[in-house]
Order: structure tokens, then C-alpha cells, then sequence
């Protein structure tokens, strides 16, 4: 049977890595996030109360094409990053802090929920958990001029989104993976243990955790 997995994380977590990862361990179809193609992100992270809204539009209309071309795909899937994510801490938390006007956020809210009921629910979400200090270091690894900048209060407060998203999330099960303590890029063993979890969470295992002694070696 067809199966749907997405995975979620702060900007910097290592979404597409897992992505590529795994769907070449299960022999999966990747979709990947636009990130090097959105034509307001250079601008919305020296500017977001300008390009927030439009921004988020961008990514809403790409994930859209997304969600439609991975329901058209015979192969499971692994997604990166949800339509959930853009609208629930990425546009929530731009409205919060004064980032997005009033009814620009009211405009996205109304075409968001109008949207919710023709999305196809994952079977699993792969939560990658990690650290503002993580975040930065990766970021300044993959080197995106535009990302540079980015104020590390941003990263907190999606860290804090994140983590109050996760805790209400209840459409499909959740594996939450400590990506301050796995290098699944360059340790095969790290890697090793994040697909067997995820294996033994779409077997239908209820809880499923990673214990330092895993990964501590």
C-alpha cells in the first residue's frame, strides 16, 4: 500500500537531507521544498513585515502543486516540509509578531482552512527536533547567502511554534528525531537507527523513541 511521509523541522534541520536520505534506503518519491526558487525569500529576510505575505503565498501555491503531483504518484512519498508548517508556525508566527498585516493573515487563514479538506493526510510525521545552535551551524554549512542574516530570535520563535504545533498535531502519528545527537548525513548508523524507527512506526508500533545509548557510540 501507498504510503505518505512528511517531515518537519525549523529552518536548518535537515529536512531535505532525511528526504534524500530516506527515499533512497526505502526507494521512495522524494518532494523537496522550493526554497532556492521563491522569488521573495532574499527579500522577506531583510524585510518580512514587506514580503511575508507574499512569500508565504509562494510556498502555499508550490506546496499545493506538491500535494497534487505526490497523490498522482504510484510510489510512496516523503515530503519535505508540510502545507501544516507554512500556515501554522511560519505564517501564524509572522502574524504574531507584527510581521504580517492583519488581514494579509486573515486572507491566507480563509484560503489555508478552505484548502485543509482536499489534503491528503500523511501516515507519519518525522519531527526533526534540534537546538537554535544546531540550526545555525547548519545553516552556515549549506552556505545560503540569503540565510545568513537571519536573526536568531527567527529561529526561537519557530523552535517555541514548533514545539506547541507538534503537541497538538493529531492527524497521523509523530516520530520525533534528536537532530542535535544524529549526524544522518555523515554517520550511516545514525541513519540506520532513524529508518529502522520509522520502519517500526508505520509497522504500527505506538511508541517508538530514541535512547541515548542508540546513539551515543
Amino acid at each position: 500500500m501507498k504510503k505518505f511521509i512528511t517531515i518537519a523541522g525549523n529552518i536548518g534541520a535537515g529536512k531535505s537531507s532525511l528526504v534524500d536520505k530516506l527515499s533512497h534506503l526505502l526507494g521512495w518519491q522524494p518532494f523537496y521544498e522550493p526554497v532556492t526558487i521563491n522569488p521573495y525569500l532574499a527579500d522577506f529576510y531583510s524585510n518580512m513585515p514587506a514580503w511575508g505575505f507574499h512569500s508565504q503565498i509562494f510556498f502555499l501555491t508550490h506546496r499545493l502543486r506538491v500535494y497534487h503531483d505526490l497523490e498522482e504518484c504510484t510510489n510512496s512519498v516523503i515530503l519535505d516540509r508540510s502545507l501544516y508548517e507554512d500556515a501554522e508556525i511560519f505564517a501564524k508566527n509572522l502574524f504574531i509578531n507584527g510581521n504580517m498585516a492583519e488581514r494579509d493573515y486573515q486572507t491566507y487563514e480563509a484560503l489555508y482552512q478552505s484548502l485543509l479538506c482536499f489534503l491528503p493526510t500523511p501516515d507519519l510525521v518525522i519531527y526533526l527536533r534540534a537546538s537554535v545552535e544546531t540550526l545555525q551551524q547548519r545553516i552556515h554549512l549549506r552556505g545560503r547567502e540569503y540565510e545568513q542574516s537571519i536573526d536568531p530570535a527567527y529561529l526561537i520563535q519557530l523552535n517555541q511554534a514548533y514545539e506547541s504545533w507538534i503537541a497538538a498535531f493529531s492527524l497521523c502519528p509523530i516520530l520525533t528525531v534528536p537532530a542535535d545527537n544524529l549526524d544522518f548525513v555523515s554517520k550511516p548508523q545514525h541513519l540506520n537507527l532513524i529508518l529502522s524507527k520509522v520502519q517500526e512506526k508505520i509497522a504500527g508500533k505506538d511508541e517508538v523513541v530514541f535512547l541515548p545509548e542508540e546513539y551515543n557510540n
